[in-house]
This record gives structure tokens, sequence and C-alpha cells, in this order.
């Protein structure tokens, strides 16, 4: 997911949204405007897809975002598994309730980098769980963030 085909259909400036999809809850980060950084924003408990697809439409009206940027599970090897078709049935079932562009990015390392930084900082097991989503999308979105900026 780290070719220029990734950007095709992203509008030129604007804030992106970042997902990191669980089977429990979806992370959610933002970008500024400028697309320098990327800010964890909440953490949607999952409960049916269209009550999951609303909560994310009132987010991208309240911050002004132009497209998605949704992390895709890949397996170690770079392979596609389960996960992976779940992702994109979501983003498929999303795009039909937005016409913003969904774009993907390899999250492989996002979940163990942030638990091991929340375990280094010694955050309580307890409130690791309560952020580790929406700073995972976070990761997510900076990584996104930091190509376009090698390679606009």
């Amino acid at each position: 997911m780290h070719d220029n085909s990734a950007m095709t259909g992203l509008p030129p400036s604007g804030k992106l949204l970042g997902l990191d999809l669980g089977t429990k809850t979806i992370g959610v980060a933002i970008s500024d405007g400028m697309r320098y950084s990327a800010t964890p924003l909440e953490t949607i408990q999952r409960t049916k897809f269209t009550a999951d697809a609303a909560r994310l439409l009132e987010l991208i009206v309240e911050n002004d975002a132009v497209a998605f940027v949704i992390g895709l599970p890949l397996n170690m090897d770079g392979s596609e598994g389960p996960r992976v078709q779940s992702t994109r049935a979501f983003a498929r079932n999303l795009s039909q309730k937005t016409p913003l562009p969904m774009l993907f990015w390899d999250e492989r390392l996002s979940t163990s980098a942030v638990t091991r930084m929340l375990i280094e900082a010694d955050t309580r097991r307890d409130k690791r769980a309560e952020v580790v989503d929406k700073l995972a999308a976070s990761y997510i979105l900076q990584g996104f963030l930091d190509r376009l900026r090698i390679n606009p």
C-alpha cells in the first residue's frame, strides 16, 4: 500500500481521518489541515455498522475532514488474511454512505509499537486499553502523512 496509486483521489489539502478498525473498537485520529501531524481523536465502541458509520460521518462534519486513511492489517509477511477482507468490506460499505476517498495504509506494526510505547511510559494496563486504539489510528495516520511529505 506504499505506492503512489494509494494517493489517487486525495484532495490536495484538508484534514484526514485515520482509522484503526478493530473487532470491538474503531480508533480514530485526525490530521491538521496542513497534514503535518496526526492527533488521537476518539475510540468508537463498535455496535453495528450503521451506528459505527453514523459516528464516523458525524466526525467528518465536526472536523471538516476530506478523506479517510484506513489501517490495513496485513499479515507480517505482507499477505492478506480475513482481517484485511473485513477491513475492505467495511470501507466498501462506508463508501456507499460518503463520497470521501478512502485510502489504505499498512498498519502491521502500529498496535504493537503503540503498546510498547505505553508500556515504556508505564501506563497502567486498564488505561492502555482505553487509549491504544486511537493512538494506533494516530500512528497509522502519521505514517501516511510522513510518506505524503516525502513523496507527494
